[in-house]
């Protein structure tokens, strides 16, 4: 059976360029498409899709309203499409926030053209998204408090290096599940760094989300910066985010070579990098996504002496990316979210005794 789509936008123009995109793989079928949420809704109770692309710019009823009620009565894997735009990307987070499991960037200028380019991505991400596990979202849920945990910045403590390296690869469905590990993580834990795949400009305002609901420091990655207790770098969408040392001291280095698996940034990348540079001082965790990307750098970084973990499939959007690692033997110890800050703590403190003996 065909995956069926249906497109939510007020450009007709975007509705039948995606539709011309869709027709290029027989696996999709597009069941309808609506201007705004009014229009959608009869067609959503019609067709029964298993995926709805979705604008959040839109008259009449903007897409988050649209998609909070939907979320609420009828679930279903939402795919957003939003513009490169500082408001495009803080309406997405909230998008992500409300049960979005992917976002899609809308071309800035040739909008014709700029599809095209991305029309493969378009299509992985709506059959990856199919597979999405989406619940009805209550008001218990939206309540829910991480353990409070006091934030702390002192200076001489965000100076010092850290000798252990904590590594965190997701994608469809990670920006919830990173934001709940960070959330639970004290001011004073491990150098984390972050794979998150989402476009660029995106991922600074993830950044800057999660820095304002976090213990420790959150931040979009810069080339040379520094590794440091304390701080979570998150790679640039479009940029490889790769670990160095220079003596006792942990660095990123960022560029933009071929893509990994479809994907700048790749999780394979960093845990790659991981391996070589901080060995057995590091540990690993594959959340949920699409794919395959992070398996095998799950695995150099155990073959080298790392701590390695996977989300459970429960607790999973999806679980191609942790499915792939624990076939490949990369995952040393699977984890259902609510225990990934503590898993990753613990084996952090594991490196210290390790170290001690």
């Amino acid at each position: 059976m065909p995956t069926k789509v249906l497109i939510i936008d007020d450009s007709a123009l975007v509705r039948n360029l995606l539709k011309e995109v869709f027709a290029k793989d027989p696996s999709i079928e597009v069941v309808g498409s609506a201007p705004d949420p009014f229009v959608a809704r009869d067609k959503i109770i019609k067709y029964n899709p298993d995926v709805i692309t979705l604008d959040v710019e839109m008259p009449r009823m903007d897409g988050i309203t649209f998609l909070k009620k939907l979320m609420r009565y009828y679930p279903i894997p939402v795919i957003i499409l939003s513009s490169l735009t500082q408001k495009g990307a803080l309406t997405t987070l909230e998008a992500m926030e409300e049960g979005a499991v992917e976002v899609i960037a809308k071309p800035s200028l040739d909008i014709t053209k700029g599809i095209e380019v991305i029309s493969r991505d378009i299509i992985e991400k709506v059959k990856g998204a199919a597979a999405a596990k989406v619940r009805k979202r209550v008001e218990e849920e939206k309540s829910e408090k991480p353990r409070v945990i006091e934030r702390i910045r002192e200076r001489t403590a965000l100076t010092q290096s850290t000798h252990k390296i904590i590594a965190i690869g997701a994608s469809t469905g990670g920006t919830e599940a990173v934001r709940f590990v960070l959330e639970r993580m004290p001011p004073t834990a491990p150098g984390i760094l972050i794979v998150q795949h989402m476009p660029e400009k995106f991922t600074k305002a993830f950044a800057e989300r999660l820095d304002g609901l976090c213990a420790v420091n959150v931040k979009e990655a810069k080339d040379g910066d520094a590794v440091i207790q304390g701080t979570a770098l998150i790679a640039p969408g479009n940029y490889h985010m790769q670990l160095r040392r220079d003596g006792a001291r942990y660095y990123v280095k960022l560029d933009q070579g071929e893509r990994v698996f479809h994907q700048r940034p790749s999780v394979d990348v960093l845990f790659d990098s991981v391996a070589k540079y901080a060995g057995r001082n590091a540990v690993g965790a594959v959340l949920t996504g699409m794919g395959a990307d992070g398996a095998a750098g799950l695995l150099k970084m155990r073959q080298a002496g790392a701590r390695t973990m996977a989300q459970d499939e429960e607790s999973c959007v999806v679980f191609g990316m942790p499915k792939e690692a624990i076939k490949l033997g990369g995952a040393e110890k699977i984890v259902a979210l609510g225990n990934v800050t503590d898993e990753l703590l613990k084996f952090a403190a594991l490196l210290d005794k390790e170290a001690a003996v």
